[in-house]
């Protein structure tokens, strides 16, 4: 046998072997499975369970870019597309709020760890409030910053409002003090900046150090991505940094900066800024000003001269005077809010910082004494952990899950 005929009758066997596989693994897949009872709607393996579309398929891996694997064929495409759909309709209407406490009582951790972790163990405890558990009670609530004046006031309500029956009741008492902070913190005005018209102007006051730019750029953050027209009023004259830095902000919302020279009056840029926000129609125009020590009189003079200034470029502002206050600093706090309360007429307060406090208890100390709306609250660095203050919200988080207090309501 020649070398040729060889190599033909090898290359005839080889096509032969070829066949025969491709024969065995068609066989192999048509052969029929068994397939367990099944559910109108369901997936194999999950009785009545509609299947969630994972990162691999599904309508999410397809606007990912990722081809998804077709559906079995016990379940038909159109189930996969309704049941997506619940999904999203699910998660549009109680997920957001559900998502909205976490991320809230996260950022209360430290004052969840220390002030209402306290309060949770005396709860734990199972004893009526007798007068020594209402003496623990007390030196807890001072220790959290919630200041004598306020937490006199509540251990009065829980004694006036608590029968004798229900002061040996730990949720009864958990229940009660929850109420009462919420009534504390349910002063008229909180909440986010109202814009009542074009522009709305929001003067920014407060003490060194406390972080006015950065909440005057988180805010324009905000309202920038809500289409609003914001202008910035580099109001520190006196920190060419501080103009610099929101500056910086500036050209991160793409909203115009407003300033004068190094050293300038600030009741003439605050003036020029109102002015320029009339002729540009912006929507809200916010006025950084220069820290100032609320004990320093001729500095709190200044203060109330910018104010009236601005009143002249605009009849009517500023509508919001909001004073930003340096959570860590507790009762001190509530001395600067006090004080700017009796130079100006502040509209609320933005708390910053809170995240790193375990004494959050002073937000009901300036809600009680001082009848000043929370506006917002600081929970970090980024622009979205500057949230709208909303009582039942922060309660919920801050006195929520794993102490008792959370499981009366």
């Amino acid at each position: 046998m020649t070398i040729a005929a060889i190599a033909v009758a090898l290359v005839i066997v080889a096509a032969i072997v070829a066949v025969l596989v491709r024969s065995k693994s068609g066989a192999a897949l048509q052969a029929p499975t068994t397939k367990p009872p099944s559910v109108p709607g369901a997936s194999p393996g999950r009785l009545g369970v509609a299947p969630a579309p994972s990162p691999t398929s599904g309508p999410r891996a397809v606007q990912g870019g990722t081809a998804a694997p077709a559906a079995p064929e016990s379940l038909a495409p159109s189930a996969l597309i309704v049941d997506h759909a619940a999904e999203v309709a699910t998660a549009k209407s109680v997920a957001p709020s559900a998502r909205d406490v976490t991320t809230l009582r996260k950022g209360l951790a430290a004052t969840r760890g220390g002030f209402v972790a306290r309060l949770a163990a005396l709860f734990e405890q199972k004893r009526e409030l007798d007068p020594a558990t209402f003496q623990q009670l007390e030196e807890i609530m001072l220790a959290g910053d919630v200041g004598p004046k306020t937490t006199q006031t509540i251990l009065a309500r829980l004694r006036e409002s608590l029968g004798r029956a229900e002061l040996r009741d730990p949720d009864a008492i958990a229940a009660a003090l929850r109420a009462e902070a919420r009534r504390i913190l349910a002063v008229q005005g909180g909440g986010g900046i109202r814009l009542v018209g074009k522009p709305t102007v929001v003067l920014m006051v407060g003490v060194n150090g406390v972080g006015k730019t950065t909440t005057i750029g988180k805010l324009a953050t905000r309202y920038g991505a809500d289409n609003k027209k914001v202008i910035l009023a580099a109001g520190d004259t006196f920190r060419a940094a501080a103009v610099q830095q929101l500056e910086v902000w500036g050209k991160r919302v793409a909203a115009e900066v407003v300033k004068g020279k190094e050293g300038a009056d600030p009741g003439a840029v605050a003036f020029d800024a109102t002015s320029r926000a009339k002729e540009a129609g912006a929507d809200l125009l916010f006025v950084d000003t220069a820290g100032r020590l609320h004990t320093k009189a001729p500095l709190m003079d200044e203060i109330k001269k910018v104010r009236k200034t601005i009143a002249k470029a605009l009849e009517g502002a500023p509508h919001e005077t909001l004073l930003v206050l340096d959570a860590t600093t507790g009762q001190n706090g509530l001395q600067q809010a006090a004080m700017f309360r009796d130079a100006l007429d502040l509209t609320g307060v933005v708390l910053t910082k809170l995240d790193g406090t375990a004494k959050g208890g002073v937000v009901l100390a300036i809600c009680d004494e001082l009848q000043i709306p929370v506006r917002y609250i600081g929970l970090g660095e980024r622009a979205e952990d500057l949230r709208e203050f909303h009582a039942d919200e922060f309660v919920e988080a801050l006195f929520g899950q794993e102490s008792p207090i959370a499981s009366a309501s």
